[in-house]
């Protein structure tokens, strides 16, 4: 263990996997916003639902990156962002496939993140799985 971990620091997300975590969900962030954008000014009529729903997880994407990008403070902020990230895609990944007349364009969710290469389903685990390795450790407890 390193002198910071062992001294109860946090490990910080500008370096390493951290950095690599952060630079993928600023990626989809963008990728789902301005698509959701795009579709919902030249044909929002079309899909409401679906376009709405990518809207949303392109938000949820950008509260994610800042705060992962953040420590201290942030940390409840990136939980919540990466909980309700992992929540949506599970269930707008089911909702896709059992439903899929109510899905008639395809969301960032839409069948677990499909088409994009499943990182929506993949990314909010390896959120859950960076926050709870950077956790603050309090030196001398068990």
């Amino acid at each position: 263990m390193s002198e910071a971990e062992t001294s109860g620091e946090m490990r910080h997300s500008g370096r390493g996997p951290g950095r690599v975590i952060v630079t993928v969900y600023a990626i989809l962030a963008l990728a789902a916003t301005a698509r959701a954008t795009v579709q919902i000014a030249t044909k929002g009529s079309e899909a409401p639902l679906a376009y709405a729903l990518s809207l949303a997880a392109g938000i949820v994407y950008i509260v994610a990156t800042i705060s992962l990008a953040r420590d201290g403070r942030w940390r409840p902020v990136a939980w919540a962002a990466v909980g309700i990230e992992m929540i949506g895609v599970v269930t707008v990944g089911i909702l896709s496939l059992v439903a899929p007349q109510d899905f008639p364009d395809a969301t960032v969710w839409s069948q677990f993140g499909r088409g994009y290469g499943w990182i929506p389903l993949v990314l909010p685990a390896v959120g859950m799985w960076w926050l709870w390795r950077t956790r603050p450790r309090q030196s001398g407890t068990m």
